[in-house]
């Protein structure tokens, strides 16, 4: 819990995420972020399909304040809608309502997402809500319901750290579900904070949704867990087309691919753009394990070890420390 809970400390931290967009490819985040614009992150996509995994893609940006930065982001989202179209690969977009204007107005955001939700539509391609902090738990989920009123190509995120996340999952079972286990600091009237009950949470939750839902994203970089499943989807007959793995960008790259030629759906969530740090530090403090699937592939021999224990944190702060 302490290591999770300095993680999520250097996501908040403004001079850190200041000098990473600054630093950080020059430094080696190309290695978990897939380009800084839209033709980038194509290219990215097109190796993996070609490999026989599909693709949900990310632009990188979130608690906007300001509604000129939420219209942007906005139609940075509808040119990747365009692109997924034009370019006919396999891939969906995951959105965060925060990034769109959650945050200055529920009626401004709701208009945003429609708007890409609806081109979306009329295009076949899926939209993930991804879900942000408990404040803004609610308010997405409203989110949701009041778009499923017209759209069907809709499906959000279950976090298993939630204490409510068991009602969530059988409110919303007839969605399309990621399952994860959640990345934000949360107190413990509303989420658990031992990692035994946030695991065992996150299989109950996996396992409800394989035999009740509509389809099942498995968001896990953990080989138990996805051993876990495999099992379980064979004792229950529950057909791959049912069900997906899902990694991040840059993390475990052989046991993606290794997945996809066992035959299982497979998905890479795809992160673009240079707002990358508090995405980068919420999956170290998600799951710390995942440093040391990254490190020897972020940083190159130029860069400090030890340095790359903390995910760059220490160096970063540094270089904010010589430019102030």
């Amino acid at each position: 819990m302490i290591v999770k809970n300095f993680f999520i400390h250097l996501s908040e931290n403004q001079l850190l995420n200041k000098a990473a967009q600054n630093y950080g490819f020059k430094l080696g985040a190309h290695s978990v972020v897939a380009g800084t614009n839209i033709e980038e992150a194509i290219g990215s996509i097109k190796e993996l399909n070609a490999q026989g995994i599909s693709c949900t893609i990310d632009n990188l940006g979130e608690f906007v304040h300001d509604k000129a930065e939420a219209l942007e982001a906005k139609n940075q989202i509808l040119g990747v809608v365009d692109a997924i179209h034009k370019h006919k690969v396999d891939a969906h977009i995951s959105l965060k309502p925060s990034q769109l204007g959650l945050d200055i107005d529920y009626e401004f955001c709701l208009e945003n997402i429609k708007e890409i939700v609806a081109k979306s539509a009329d295009y076949g391609i899926f939209i993930n809500f991804d879900m942000e902090n408990y404040a803004r738990l609610q308010p997405s989920f409203d989110l949701l319901d009041e778009l499923s009123k017209d759209f069907e190509n809709i499906g959000t995120v279950i976090q298993s750290y939630f204490i409510r996340a068991e009602d969530d999952i059988k409110k919303y079972s007839n969605y399309r579900l990621r399952i994860v286990k959640g990345a934000y600091k949360e107190p413990e009237e509303v989420a658990y904070q031992s990692k035994e009950e946030i695991d065992a949470n996150f299989i109950e939750l996996i396992e409800y949704h394989l035999l009740n839902g509509k389809f099942t994203s498995i968001a896990t970089h953990d080989h138990n867990v996805i051993e876990h499943v495999k099992q379980f989807v064979v004792d229950h007959n529950i057909p791959n087309e049912k069900f997906e793995f899902q990694m991040l960008y840059g993390f475990r790259k052989e046991m993606q691919l290794d997945l996809a030629k066992q035959g299982y759906n497979f998905c890479t969530y795809i992160p673009f753009g240079t707002d990358w740090y508090g995405y980068f530090m919420r999956r170290l403090a998600e799951r710390p394990q995942n440093l040391n699937l990254v490190v020897k592939q972020v940083f190159t021999k130029k860069t400090n070890a030890a340095i790359g224990m903390v995910a760059g944190a220490f160096l970063l702060g540094r270089l904010v420390g010589k430019k102030s």
